[in-house]
């Protein structure tokens, strides 16, 4: 059972915030694994950090194994957050949502580390996230997947099922490959993306 117990986070962020537990947690491994990286990261640590006991974090969590899991699910969840708002602000123009998802998670990418270490280990990339990531990171882009072709689904394109699953393949393995190692700025990158799933799906850029 996840507890409600709360408190007010203090020297994680500017100001204060009252936010439940688990998500201060979450907060504090991810800052300590951008700084120094997952394998420097311990309970007690996390404890000091937020202001509790370590065995209030052991109770919250469970395990080091399942906190990974939870800032994978973290940073899958604001991902995917990016994606739906830019295909809800543009129902009548699948180009422009493609792009402004595109653009969206390259900006954010770009100011979060943890978010490039997931999606590099969930590639194969070597960092120490990588060993924790191996039955989650197939499911990682398998959600996003389903995510955006779902979203395509909404609009008129001119693609058999299998072409449909083909294209989405592509254009989220597409953006992870520019999250990992940007080739351009978002902008441009986004673009880029953008023009040629027109051509992928058979409509106007």
């Amino acid at each position: 059972m996840t507890s409600q117990f709360t408190t007010t986070v203090r020297g994680l962020d500017s100001g204060e915030t009252t936010v439940p537990l688990r998500a201060q947690i979450v907060r504090a491994a991810a800052k300590v694994t951008c700084e120094t990286g997952w394998s420097s990261v311990r309970m007690g640590q996390l404890a000091d950090l937020i202001g509790v006991s370590r065995q209030t974090v052991y109770n919250e969590i469970g395990s080091k194994q399942k906190l990974a899991e939870e800032m994978v699910l973290a940073e899958l969840r604001n991902f995917l957050v990016l994606v739906e708002s830019a295909f809800e602000a543009n129902p009548g123009d699948v180009v422009a949502a493609i792009r402004d998802a595109c653009r969206n998670v390259l900006e954010f990418a770009g100011d979060n580390p943890l978010l490039r270490a997931v999606v590099s280990a969930s590639h194969g990339s070597d960092n120490d996230l990588l060993p924790l990531l191996t039955t989650q990171s197939q499911a990682l882009i398998a959600t996003a997947k389903a995510v955006v072709r779902d979203r395509l689904t909404a609009y008129t394109v001119p693609l058999s099922e299998h072409e449909l699953e083909a294209a989405t393949d592509l254009l989220v393995r597409a953006v992870l490959s520019h999250v990992m190692r940007p080739s351009g700025t978002p902008e441009r990158s986004s673009a880029d993306i953008a023009m040629i799933a027109a051509r992928i799906l058979g409509t106007t850029a």
